[in-house]
């Protein structure tokens, strides 16, 4: 793939899913191919730099025919200027490239660092709630176990009561009865109709 730096700085990056930024993979792909053109480059820089020694040494060679350098001396120009050209090219586009991938990574983890700061918040948050509902339910709990306290102790009460009443009713019908028993014991016999 050619690649030119309009290639770098149009470069659009698909979306993920479930989280925000791009996917890491496709910005790695990406940046393998700048690597990969900025080799060829390089090798096309020392290709040009060797051809332009060459050239030069050749130059000098040929000085004593008047000719000779006047004739390659227009063509030696360009080339040093597509050299350096290419070179700066292929820093602008590593540089862009590098400048895109730092924010990138910038980005994903402002992002990372957001979502563990709201999730942080959400588990204090939880944990306030659970605290309340908490202390709610052992109020109301231990309002229950006084309540159901107070009435135990009225039915106690009530027991001791309802025994203590019973036990003089029936102490009381056993001392009727001994009464009338020992009134019956002293009627005589003729009394009764005997």
């Amino acid at each position: 793939m050619a690649l030119s730096p309009d290639d770098v700085v149009h470069k659009e990056f698909q979306h993920v899913r479930f989280k925000d930024g791009f996917d890491p993979d496709e910005v790695d792909d990406f940046l393998d191919e700048i690597v990969i053109e900025w080799r060829k480059a390089l090798e096309e820089n020392v290709e040009l730099k060797a051809k332009l020694a060459a050239y030069e040494s050749g130059e000098r060679a040929a000085a004593p025919a008047a000719s000779a350098p006047a004739a390659s001396a227009p063509a030696a120009a360009p080339i040093s200027h597509e050299v350096a050209g290419s070179a700066t090219a292929t820093a602008g586009i590593i540089e862009l490239a590098q400048r895109l991938h730092d924010e990138h990574v910038a980005e994903g983890e402002a992002k990372r660092q957001q979502l563990i700061a709201d999730a942080q918040t959400e588990v204090e948050r939880i944990r306030r709630d659970a605290e309340a509902k908490q202390r709610e339910q052992s109020a109301r709990l231990e309002r229950e176990r006084n309540t159901l306290e107070g009435r135990i102790t009225e039915l106690r009460e009530f027991e001791r009561d309802y025994r203590s009443k019973l036990r003089s009713l029936i102490e009381g019908q056993l001392r009727d009865l001994d009464q009338r028993a020992a009134s019956n014991d002293s009627t005589p016999v003729s009394a009764i109709g005997l």
